[in-house]
């Protein structure tokens, strides 16, 4: 792997910021919708726990890359109710001169209810996040970018714009994926240093474009493709590597634990470390979110963080 970025270490993270709503029904959906009068539901679920979290692609990867010690910068659209997030961004020392506010819009919000078989009815509202394509990126933002789920025009504009800044990016499309036709994601792949998906992503990503994965690392420098609960693969320079899973401690949330991984992605590549360290440092921030409930509720010291690394890897982190 290539030597540290040199000078301002700061991550330009293009993405969202979002309110989840979360709320948890007591009973089973299938006992209150009938499949043969589907075509005319009208249900009403009673909810007696709910509770609002903040959330978004950029928000929960720059959370986590705080936690590190990294330097999280957040190129995102917020609505006029975006007063809360701003406070606690500002609060955590994350700074907001590329996260723009849209009058007259709301902050994007998803409003998930999840039953007691796991089954979720979510409802997600893009408000402020339609118009991210009104911010740009310039020479000098930062060393290093992402692009995670965020408006389709914006996730389009954002990667011509780091290539033209001249700044590394990693391509990480998620739940946007199935915005973009197969010629579009092979333009991503094209313009991306690096990229990652889960498995069905990569999947989804290589029957749309008709390449095979291994043919779809060689566009890029790395490929990194995560696999749940048995770790990761990541492509780069003719090889795979298998970066093993973290066992956590309690298994609480999945949310965010894409993004926590990712921000280990963004902190290794800053710091220079070689891929199987990064990979390793994914996985185990990873982990260490899936125990808590919410996307941005865990908060790991720095000094915990490097002894748990230590003790699932036999080094220490720093």
């Amino acid at each position: 792997m290539s030597a540290p970025f040199s000078g301002n270490n700061a991550a330009l993270i293009s993405g969202s910021l979002a309110y989840d709503s979360i709320m948890v029904f007591p009973g089973r959906f299938k006992d209150h919708i009938l499949p043969e009068q589907i075509h005319i539901l009208n249900v009403a679920f009673q909810v007696p726990e709910m509770r609002r979290e903040f959330g978004g692609c950029a928000g929960n990867i720059a959370y986590n890359l705080n936690l590190l010690g990294g330097s999280p910068r957040i190129m995102a659209t917020v609505g006029d109710d975006s007063a809360s997030y701003r406070a606690r961004l500002e609060q955590l020392g994350i700074p907001l001169d590329k996260v723009r506010q849209v009058e007259g819009t709301l902050t994007a919000q998803a409003f998930i209810t999840t039953d007691l078989d796991d089954n979720q009815i979510t409802a997600f509202h893009p408000g402020a996040m339609n118009f991210s394509h009104l911010n740009r990126i310039a020479p000098g933002d930062a060393v290093l970018g992402i692009i995670s789920p965020d408006g389709r025009e914006g996730m389009l504009q954002h990667a011509r714009d780091f290539v033209a800044a001249k700044i590394p990016f990693i391509f990480d499309p998620g739940q946007g994926l199935p915005m973009f036709s197969g010629e579009e994601l092979l333009a991503f792949l094209d313009m991306a240093d690096y990229a990652c998906f889960n498995d069905y992503e990569a999947r989804l990503t290589s029957e749309r474009i008709g390449l095979a994965i291994e043919h779809l690392a060689e566009r890029v420098k790395a490929l990194i493709i995560t696999l749940g609960g048995e770790g990761a693969k990541i492509w780069t320079d003719g090889e795979c590597l298998s970066i093993p899973a973290v066992r956590a401690e309690a298994l609480a949330d999945p949310t965010g634990c894409g993004d926590a991984h990712r921000a280990g992605l963004l902190y290794g590549l800053i710091s220079g470390f070689d891929w199987q360290k990064t990979g390793c440092l994914a996985s185990l921030m990873g982990a260490i979110k899936i125990a808590s409930h919410g996307s941005q509720n865990h908060a790991p010291t720095q000094e915990f963080i490097n002894s748990r690394f230590k003790r699932e890897f036999g080094e220490n982190l720093w």
